[in-house]
């Protein structure tokens, strides 16, 4: 993963990369650890301390909400699903929305209470639901933590709440919060809901996260704090089409924390544009010779979203590499050529043109029919 910060800013403008424009000071934070990614790319825009191991509290709920999601995906869960609060989940204590023993909640209104309030209570009662127990439910965020790269992340519950060797790093975190925006953004519904209520009107919810309410773009996403993590943050923000995740571990007080992710989210929409490279101009089909089709149309086979300096995003032009002529077979998603993006006129990044579909190579039969029927005059 390219890591546009400290170091690695310093070899991009070694080689001439980057302009000199593109070496700005970092965010001022008062935070133990800190990272901001960019959504689409995955690339690091800047860190401190982004591998430290670290208590997350709350922030834990990123993973619960992930397989929350990937549940109600997967049609195991609906949104109308109603799940039933058991004595332990009702007896969870800290951040709760007091749900009682025997009490039902559809999922839509558990992930309210995750989301908006936080609620420990909700989140055993939805961990006990899919997997039986607490600790089966553990056991499938660790082992979703593995698949996801989190490789100096452990959790021992599914709320965040203090436990010895329960910790995660910013990288980690902000690992399992680009998954859940970018596969499921309808966690928004969630996460942007500002004021809201349980039990028919009768329980008020307020956002934990105040950036809902105050910072322009904002999409979430998950706060939290305990006597050892102190506060922290994974908060999530879109403008111009670029959605930017600030992760925040260990702020003094809760105004630092929200301040630090404001900070980190200014840093990365100030300075940084996500950019389309697409050709200068529309792609002609390429002949086939030996064919059952005459040509096939050359494509850019992955998502060609780039994030560059702003002051490197106007200057991106591209330069395109296709052979004359192919002979068939030609299998569909069959590299044909490449888009090589440029920035100030040095390459940056070349992408795959591929086939749009494929043309089997002609039969002996068919080739023999098509020369009957140009001898005929057909």
């Amino acid at each position: 993963m390219k890591k546009l910060c400290a170091l690695a800013l310093c070899l991009a403008l070694c080689v001439g990369l980057l302009p000199s424009a593109a070496w700005a000071a970092g965010p001022e934070v008062k935070a133990k650890a800190v990272l901001l990614m960019e959504k689409s790319t995955g690339e690091i825009l800047y860190e401190e301390h982004g591998e430290e191991p670290l208590e997350l509290a709350s922030v834990t709920k990123v993973m619960t909400m992930l397989l929350i999601m990937e549940a109600l995906e997967d049609g195991t869960l609906t949104p109308d699903t109603m799940v039933a609060v058991s004595a332990n989940a009702a007896g969870m204590g800290g951040s709760q929305v007091y749900m009682k023993e025997g009490e039902t909640f559809s999922v839509h209104d558990m992930l309210k209470a995750i989301a908006v309030a936080s609620g420990n209570d909700a989140c055993v009662a939805m961990a006990e639901h899919l997997a039986g127990s607490e600790a089966a439910f553990v056991e499938r965020m660790n082992a979703r933590a593995v698949e996801l790269g989190m490789e100096n992340t452990v959790f021992c519950n599914c709320t965040g709440l203090p436990a010895e060797g329960h910790h995660s790093t910013a990288h980690d975190i902000a690992l399992m919060s680009r998954e859940l925006i970018r596969k499921h953004p309808d966690i928004r519904t969630y996460t942007t809901i500002w004021m809201d209520t349980l039990r028919d009107g009768s329980f008020q919810l307020a956002n934990t996260n105040k950036l809902i309410r105050f910072y322009d773009g904002a999409t979430g996403l998950k706060t939290g704090s305990t006597d050892g993590a102190l506060y922290c943050i994974s908060a999530t923000a879109e403008k111009d089409g670029m959605e930017l995740i600030a992760v925040v571990l260990g702020s003094p007080t809760s105004a630092d924390r929200f301040e630090a992710a404001k900070a980190l989210l200014n840093y990365g929409f100030a300075g940084y544009s996500l950019v389309t490279a697409a050709p200068s101009e529309p792609l002609s089909p390429i002949p086939v010779t030996l064919g059952v089709a005459e040509s096939v149309q050359p494509v850019l086979s992955e998502p060609a979203q780039l994030l560059l300096p702003k002051a490197d995003a106007a200057k991106l032009t591209t330069t395109v590499s296709l052979p004359d002529t192919l002979q068939a077979p030609v299998e569909a998603g069959q590299q044909l050529g490449t888009l090589t993006v440029l920035v100030n006129n040095e390459p940056f990044q070349t992408l795959p043109l591929t086939a749009q579909e494929p043309v089997p190579r002609l039969t002996l039969w068919q080739v023999f029919q098509g020369m009957v029927g140009m001898l005929c005059g057909k």
